[in-house]
């Protein structure tokens, strides 16, 4: 038999990492939000291609009517609010999740 030990063998690993990265890398909640982090994103690309739709129509609304339409600049000023609080919850900014989740739809310009 030889005196030569395996490499691992005698070395206990510990329990907790020692290290925030570590502590942090096990923490469901740093998980779920790259989850939620993704499905924003999502959320946030289909609310870009809406955002188009609503202009290219308030654009032919104004050259056909003369005027703007008030049910679409109601919708894109919410649209648009809806969009940067995605942005804000991506960005770390708010950890409030953006609807439908934690908060509501939003209605009118953002506040502070």
């Amino acid at each position: 038999m030889s005196d030569i030990h395996p490499p691992g063998e005698g070395i206990q690993p510990s329990a907790e990492p020692s290290t925030p990265f570590g502590q942090n890398i096990k923490r469901g909640s740093t998980w779920m939000r790259l989850l939620f982090m993704i499905v924003f994103s999502l959320l946030y690309q289909m609310a870009e291609f809406v955002v188009g739709v609503v202009i290219i129509l308030q654009f032919f609304w104004v050259l056909f009517t003369g005027r703007k339409n008030p049910a679409l600049v109601e919708f894109g000023q919410s649209l648009s609010t809806y969009a940067y609080q995605v942005l804000r919850y991506l960005t770390f900014n708010i950890e409030q999740r953006p609807f439908p989740f934690d908060l509501r739809w939003p209605i009118g310009p953002p506040t502070p």
